[in-house]
């Protein structure tokens, strides 16, 4: 018999703590329903860094064109961050000239709220693709959010982003620098189209501590490469995915940047992150579990990542997975077909601390054992692949029946 349980509810939600130097605020412009919170407006104070990292897909949304512009551009202090808009219900992807324009105008008005220059907005979307965005909607909601910022805003824009979701996604850590502590907090939107290089998600990342952007780059792009490229859920991409890391410096501590906090800060940025992505997964558009797939003895990293990948988007591993099977000999067929080299004799696989397989063979244990673990929310999973030394982990959750539902008429 199947075992189920319940899609991520949103109770577990934690809420955040305010970050020095940045202000937030929403509004309901009804861009795709009427009452719907969907645009969020942040500002931050001056000498805010930026970081940033974006979908790989060849067809990028406008927002995520000009977010990159701006991040090349951003060398000099009249080019840093001071603003952020962001809207949920339209992707403005696959807009051509309208959406580019919609992007300009957006820039322009929330620019005059923050006394900065359109450069120096940042902008993101997410929704459906291919239909004009109704800026002029999000324009005349800009002035009302505006006269509502706050520090304390951080839990109204988690909500303000999100699409598919059950709820939001939220984070926080703290790490110390200079003898001074420091925040990093962190909110998410994902749910379907989630797949690595990145995924149909939107994240938002800041700090109180002074990083210059180097190295905010850096930390952003090994945080994101361990994390957000590290799940999946149904191995689709969008053309919107961003991931947005900034630094108000607003902490009173001493700069980070190649000094020895800037250990504590990676660690704090890390968490995080990690959190986020688990959460994503977590709520997969019908999900009711996840499995962590650690595939080690790979013979390089490459092959680590082939076979955790072809295991985390093999439908019929996720559809055992909803169903609490403990149906290993599919695992090993997706490690067998992706490509990484494996020795079967020397093979291995584990869930949780019961061993199933040893040395390409079966070994005895009670089936009953193995179901309980595969009914559990988080379901980890190891395999050797008996060749060499290198390991690679991806989180994926299950696929059930409600995945179809909720896209079978996501347009209607």
């Amino acid at each position: 018999m199947s075992t189920t349980v319940s899609p991520l509810a949103p109770k577990h939600v934690p809420e955040l703590p305010a970050i020095a130097g940045v202000r937030l605020a929403t509004a309901q412009a009804g861009i795709r329903y009427a009452n719907r919170t969907d645009v969020l407006l942040a500002l931050f104070d001056e000498g805010t860094t930026a970081a940033g990292v974006f979908t790989r897909s060849k067809c990028p949304s406008a927002p995520v064109e000009w977010c990159r512009a701006q991040l090349k551009s951003g060398k000099s202090a009249k080019n840093l961050p001071r603003a952020l808009v962001v809207n949920s219900g339209n992707a403005n992807a696959f807009t051509g000239k309208s959406g580019r324009a919609a992007t300009r105008l957006t820039a322009e008005i929330a620019a005059k709220a923050a006394h900065c220059k359109p450069g120096q907005v940042f902008l993101a979307s997410t929704g459906v693709i291919g239909v004009p965005l109704p800026d002029a909607r999000i324009r005349a909601a800009l002035p009302a959010a505006r006269a509502r910022l706050s520090a304390g805003g951080l839990d109204a824009a988690s909500h303000a982003i999100l699409t598919t979701d059950v709820g939001p996604k939220v984070a926080a850590a703290a790490f110390r620098a200079g003898g001074r502590r420091g925040r990093v907090v962190g909110f998410a939107k994902g749910a379907g189209m989630i797949h690595p290089d990145m995924a149909t998600m939107l994240a938002f990342l800041m700090t109180d501590a002074e990083i210059p952007p180097p190295f905010l780059k850096a930390a952003l792009r090994r945080a994101a490469d361990e994390t957000f490229n590290a799940i999946s859920v149904d191995g689709d991409t969008s053309t919107n995915d961003t991931v947005l890391l900034l630094a108000s410096g607003a902490s009173g501590a001493p700069r980070i940047g190649g000094a020895a906090d800037a250990g504590d800060f990676k660690s704090a940025l890390l968490s995080v992150c990690r959190e986020l992505a688990w959460r994503i997964v977590r709520d997969g558009e019908g999900a009711t579990r996840v499995m962590e797939v650690l595939v080690r003895g790979a013979a390089n990293e490459r092959d680590a990542r082939l076979a955790a990948h072809a295991v985390a988007t093999s439908p019929l591993v996720k559809t055992a997975l909803h169903g609490g099977d403990p149906n290993w000999g599919r695992i090993l067929a997706a490690v067998g077909r992706s490509g990484a080299r494996i020795s079967p004799a020397r093979a291995h696989l584990a869930a949780g601390p019961l061993c199933l397989v040893e040395g390409g063979l079966p070994v005895s244990y009670r089936e009953r054992d193995a179901a309980r673990i595969f009914a559990r929310e988080r379901v980890p999973i190891t395999i050797d692949l008996g060749v060499g030394a290198a390991r690679a982990r991806v989180l994926t959750s299950d696929l059930g029946h409600d995945y179809v539902s909720l896209n079978a008429d996501y347009r209607s």
